[in-house]
């Protein structure tokens, strides 16, 4: 996913339940790499994860998440979204030890229709040394803000704050702000 491509989401077609652990996740782990504030809604419409539209639909078939073509998670995790905050977050990456695979797992019952988004639990973070906190302002319309006191850029969302902080910001230097209090 680059920021020019339409945006991929990865819907439930059935209930998934708290608690479900889909992967090992394949790859290099670089999640929130790409996550920007803005969401470009792609065509929706199903489709098969060789396909080329936006939007999958995956489904609990003998207790494992499938997509519409019976493929199993490790075709299409990679898809899954980052959350660009906590209310719209319904996985969370986890490892079982420092250094181990990295699973998505189910903050919630997911209804049928909603997205799937991840974001780092809070141990993972700190093991890729993502920032785990961010603090809003507020602008002169009331709306909460996020700013980098590296660069001072201005974010509409906390998690595309810390992706900023860890993967682009210049001035950062890679110091994340685990402990910074602001």
């Amino acid at each position: 996913q680059t920021s020019r491509a339409p945006a991929i989401s990865v819907n439930a077609e059935s209930c998934i339940p708290a608690g479900l652990r889909l992967g090992p996740v394949p790859g290099i782990f670089k999640l929130g790499k790409y996550l920007s504030d803005r969401r470009e809604p792609g065509p929706k419409k199903k489709v098969f994860p060789r396909g080329d539209a936006a939007v999958f639909q995956v489904r609990m078939v003998r207790g494992e998440l499938v997509d519409e073509a019976g493929s199993s998670a490790l075709e299409w995790i990679g898809l899954i979204r980052a959350a660009r905050d906590s209310r719209e977050q319904t996985l969370e990456a986890v490892a079982e030890l420092p250094g181990g695979q990295i699973f998505y797992r189910a903050l919630r019952d997911v209804q049928p229709g909603e997205e799937l988004t991840v974001w780092y639990s809070n141990p993972l973070a700190q093991w890729f040394d993502i920032p785990i906190t961010a603090t809003p302002t507020h602008d002169e319309k009331g709306e909460e803000r996020y700013i980098c006191w590296y660069c001072w850029r201005t974010f509409k969302y906390p998690n595309s704050l810390k992706a900023h902080v860890h993967f682009h910001c210049a001035l950062s230097h890679g110091r994340a702000f685990l402990h910074h209090e602001h």
